[in-house]
């Protein structure tokens, strides 16, 4: 897309406006009806979106969140930098994300909000999670930066909590070309306390109305960039589901499995597999010339910077998992020839 990002470089050069200007309000207002919601406000980051989100949904300093460790630390992160305590539920074997079932069994009287990452951008069983919370009276937080454009029974991530989380990091699958993020949400309260929250508390230029307040202004070529790549999104899924599938028609079973799911609710933003030898798959990956990652290594509760304060705290698929996946390439401008590529190396392992 290099001539069209040109264009794009050269009307916001020309525009003069830099920060939260009409190209940021465009996106939102796109943003906004692609996911079927009120209101989408952009922020600096996916973290930041995480962060606002939590505050504003009306968590304080001491309270619970329920989330998953298998995540990358980004929830755990968020809730640590607002003064919150994480909890972690156990995840799912085969989608390695929490399920209404994992979640029920963790939840206590202390749990304020649950955060469900919707890990590799695979939306698993949120209209049960979404009935759970409501009925238990927790707040639900979607974290969306891996499933930009995902399906469920009709509605988009991002269209089934109290607020949603969005990260459009360029590895993203809608991806700007440097931070930004949003948060998505149905209550006008929501998203006030966010357009708030995101430039310092002002309610209008240097009046401080609300505590809490940050720089987290989105920049105009983001969002312009994001706006010029948003039509785009559902076919790149498209692509990165047709690689997955094709990946896993090549590995034998024996050797590992998909992290995947079918249809619409899954958009691929990371082919990742469970390998039963992690080690040996990668390094006859990686003797063919093809890279590898590891989606994450270490679960929350085992990090040096957190684990005095969830020692004892067991969480056997967590654990299982950070063991044993393994992610591939996995991006829409892969040609065909590199896929087979791939393919005939994992043919062969």
């Amino acid at each position: 897309m290099r001539a069209e990002l040109s264009a794009v470089f050269d009307a916001f050069l020309e525009s003069g406006r830099y920060v939260l200007g009409p190209e940021t309000a465009a996106f939102e207002a796109e943003f906004a009806a692609f996911l079927g919601v009120r209101h989408c406000l952009g922020v600096a980051s996916g973290t930041e979106a995480l962060e606002l989100a939590l505050l504003a949904v009306g968590c304080e300093p001491g309270e619970e969140i329920l989330t998953a460790a298998n995540a990358g630390g980004y929830a755990t992160t968020a809730a640590y930098k607002l003064g919150l305590r994480p909890r972690f539920a156990d995840v799912d074997p085969d989608t390695l994300s929490v399920s209404a079932t994992t979640l029920e069994a963790a939840l206590t009287a202390d749990i304020r909000a649950v955060v469900v990452t919707h890990l590799y951008g695979l939306v698993g069983d949120i209209d049960e999670i979404a009935a759970l919370c409501m009925e238990r009276g927790i707040l639900l937080i979607e974290d969306c930066a891996q499933a930009a454009g995902a399906r469920r029974n009709g509605r988009r991530a991002g269209a089934f909590g109290d607020a949603a989380a969005f990260s459009f990091y360029p590895t993203k699958n809608l991806a700007a070309l440097g931070d930004f993020g949003a948060v998505a949400t149905d209550r006008d309260g929501v998203a006030e306390r966010v357009r708030r929250l995101r430039q310092y508390g002002w309610d209008r230029k240097y009046e401080v109305m609300m505590p809490g307040g940050r720089n987290s202004r989105p920049d105009e070529l983001q969002a312009a960039v994001l706006r010029l790549r948003l039509p785009h999104l559902d076919e790149w899924n498209r692509c990165r589901r047709e690689i997955v599938r094709s990946y896993a028609g090549a590995l034998s079973p024996s050797a590992g499995q998909p992290v995947a799911g079918d249809g619409e609710a899954y958009v691929a933003h990371l082919a990742v597999f469970l390998a039963e030898d992690r080690e040996r798959l990668r390094a006859a990956l990686e003797d063919a010339g093809i890279g590898t990652g590891v989606h994450y290594p270490t679960a929350d509760h085992r990090q040096p910077a957190w684990r005095s304060e969830h020692a004892g705290v067991s969480l056997p698929a967590t654990e299982h998992a950070v063991d044993h996946v393994l992610t591939l390439p996995c991006f829409p401008e892969l040609t065909e020839a590199e896929i087979e590529r791939v393919c005939e190396a994992l043919g062969g392992c």
